[in-house]
C-alpha cells in the first residue's frame, strides 16, 4: 500500500490547470443558460451585453484569486483565505458548506445536465437521469483516486475537444445558415420577456452561473510547479479565452434562432444543430453536451476534495479527511467523502421535478454569500499582512474588489429572491454546521 504523504507534490504545468479551470467553466450551462437569459433580457443587445458583463465580473473576481493564490498557494485554497483573514470558525463553516453544499452541489448540478442529454443518447428508463448522473460521478470519482496523472490527462482531452467544437463546429453552422448554405430554422412570433425590474438579476444569476468555477484554481497551489508565476496565468488567461468563448457561440445562437427562439428553445444547441443538418446534428450535439458535463464533472471531482483535505489536517475530530495517497497524488479520502455527499444530492435531486433547477437552488445563495466573503478577504489580508510577498497585485485596487464584492451582494440577493425551496434546504444544511464550529472553538489549532 503507497505511503502517505502529508501534502501535494507540485506536478502540474500552467497548461494542465488552465485546462482544469477551462473544464470546469466551459460546461453545460452554455447549454443550459440561454433560454433562461433571453427570456429576461428586452433585445438582442441587452442578451450580448449580459454575457460580456458576466465575462468582465469573472474577470474581476479573477484578478482578486490571483492575488491570493500567487500570495498564500494553499491546496484549501479559499478556506486558507478565510482563515488567514478571518479566523478558524469561519474558514471551518466554509469548508463544511463547501463539502456539504457548494462543491457537491455543483457536482450533482452537472450530473444531471450530463444526464439530460446522455438519457437521450442512452435511455434507462423512468429514473434513467438518476442513474446516469450516479454512473458518472462514480466514475470519475474512481478515475480520480487511480491517480492524478489519469484524472489530468483526461481533463486535458476533454477540455480541448470541448474547445473546438464550441469554437469551430457552432460558428460554422451558424454562418452556413446566414449565407444561405444550410436550412434555417422557423422563427416564432415575437413575445414579451418578463417585465420586472429583478428580472435582469435573475439572468445575471444564469449567466455567473455559466462562467462559474473559475475559483477553483484557488486549491491548485500546492500542485503546480510555480504557483508564484502560474496561478495569475491559469486564471486571467483562462477566463478571456472562456469569455471569448462564450460571445463567439452565444452570437451564433442569435444569429440562427433569434431571441425569441432562443426563449422558445428546450436545448438549445441541439435545436441549432436539427435545424441546420437534421437529427444526426442533435446527436452529435448532444455528445458534445456530455463531453461538456463530463469535462466539468472530473475538473470538478478533481479540486472538490482538497478543502475537505486541509480541513481534515487542522480539525482533529476530522483528521481522516486529511490523509494523502503518495501513489496516486490525492486525497482518497476527501474523494470518497464527497463523492457519497454528491450521490446523496443526486438522489434528493431524483425527487424533484426538474433535478438540475433543484440543485442550482440549493447552492447559490450560499456559494455568492461566502464569495463575497472572500472577496473581502483579499482586502482584509492587505491590512493584516502588508509585507508578504505578493508576486501579482491585483491592479485598481482597492476598487477591483470592492467592485467583485458589491457585485456578489448583488447576485446573493438575487438567489434569495428567485430560488425556491432548495435553497431553504441548503442554507438548513448550512446552519447544520455551526455544530463542528463550536468543536473547533474548544480545541487548540494543529
Amino acid at each position: 500500500m503507497a505511503a502517505e504523504r502529508p501534502s501535494p507534490r507540485p506536478g502540474l504545468s500552467a497548461l494542465d490547470g488552465a485546462a482544469i479551470v477551462v473544464g470546469i467553466v466551459v460546461g453545460v450551462g452554455l447549454f443550459r443558460a440561454p433560454p433562461v437569459v433571453a427570456a429576461n433580457v428586452p433585445n438582442e443587445a441587452a442578451y450580448m451585453a449580459a454575457w460580456a458583463a458576466g465575462g468582465l465580473v469573472a474577470i474581476v473576481g479573477g484578478l482578486c484569486y490571483a492575488e491570493l493564490g500567487a500570495a498564500f498557494p494553499s491546496v484549501g485554497g479559499e478556506y486558507r483565505y478565510l482563515q488567514r483573514a478571518f479566523g478558524r470558525p469561519l474558514a471551518v463553516l466554509f469548508a463544511w458548506a463547501r463539502g456539504a453544499v457548494i462543491q457537491t452541489g455543483a457536482i450533482a448540478v452537472v450530473a444531471f445536465a450530463y444526464a439530460d442529454y446522455a438519457q437521450q443518447l442512452v435511455p434507462l428508463g423512468e429514473g434513467g437521469p438518476a442513474i446516469h448522473a450516479a454512473l458518472a460521478v462514480a466514475a470519475l470519482t474512481a478515475l480520480n483516486l487511480a491517480g492524478r496523472a489519469g484524472a489530468v490527462g483526461l481533463q486535458r482531452m476533454l477540455s480541448l475537444a470541448l474547445v473546438l467544437a464550441l469554437v469551430v463546429v457552432v460558428p460554422l453552422v451558424a454562418a452556413g445558415v446566414e449565407f444561405g448554405l444550410l436550412p434555417a430554422p422557423p422563427r416564432p412570433p415575437s413575445a414579451e420577456p418578463g417585465n420586472a425590474s429583478g428580472a435582469l438579476g435573475l439572468a445575471m444569476v444564469f449567466v455567473l452561473l455559466t462562467y462559474g468555477g473559475w475559483n477553483e484554481a484557488a486549491y491548485l497551489g500546492e500542485d503546480l510547479r510555480d504557483p508564484a508565476r502560474d496561478t495569475a496565468r491559469v486564471i486571467i488567461l483562462g477566463l478571456v479565452a472562456v469569455a471569448a468563448v462564450y460571445l463567439i457561440v452565444n452570437l451564433a445562437f442569435l444569429s440562427v434562432l433569434g431571441l425569441d427562439g432562443l426563449r422558445a428553445a428546450e436545448a438549445v444547441g441541439a435545436d441549432l444543430m436539427r435545424a441546420a443538418v437534421g437529427e444526426g446534428g442533435a446527436v452529435g450535439l448532444s455528445l458534445a453536451v456530455c463531453v461538456a458535463a463530463l469535462s466539468t464533472l472530473n475538473a470538478t471531482i478533481f479540486t472538490g476534495a482538497r478543502t475537505s483535505y486541509a480541513l481534515g489536517r487542522d480539525v482533529r475530530a476530522l483528521r481522516w479527511l486529511g490523509g494523502w495517497r503518495s501513489g496516486g497524488e490525492n486525497p482518497a479520502p476527501a474523494l470518497v467523502a464527497q463523492a457519497a455527499v454528491s450521490l446523496a444530492l443526486i438522489g434528493f435531486g431524483a425527487t424533484a421535478r426538474d433535478g438540475f433547477q433543484a440543485m442550482v437552488d440549493y447552492t447559490a445563495s450560499t456559494f455568492w454569500a461566502f464569495m463575497l466573503l472572500i472577496g473581502a478577504s483579499l482586502i482584509r489580508l492587505r491590512r493584516l499582512e502588508p509585507g508578504a510577498p505578493r508576486p501579482f497585485r491585483t491592479p485598481l485596487y482597492p476598487l477591483t474588489p470592492i467592485a467583485f464584492c458589491a457585485t456578489c451582494a448583488w447576485l446573493l440577493w438575487s438567489s434569495i429572491a428567485y430560488t425556491g425551496l432548495g435553497a431553504l434546504l441548503g442554507v438548513a444544511v448550512l446552519a447544520a454546521g455551526a455544530p463542528l464550529v463550536w468543536l473547533v472553538l474548544r480545541e487548540p489549532p494543529r
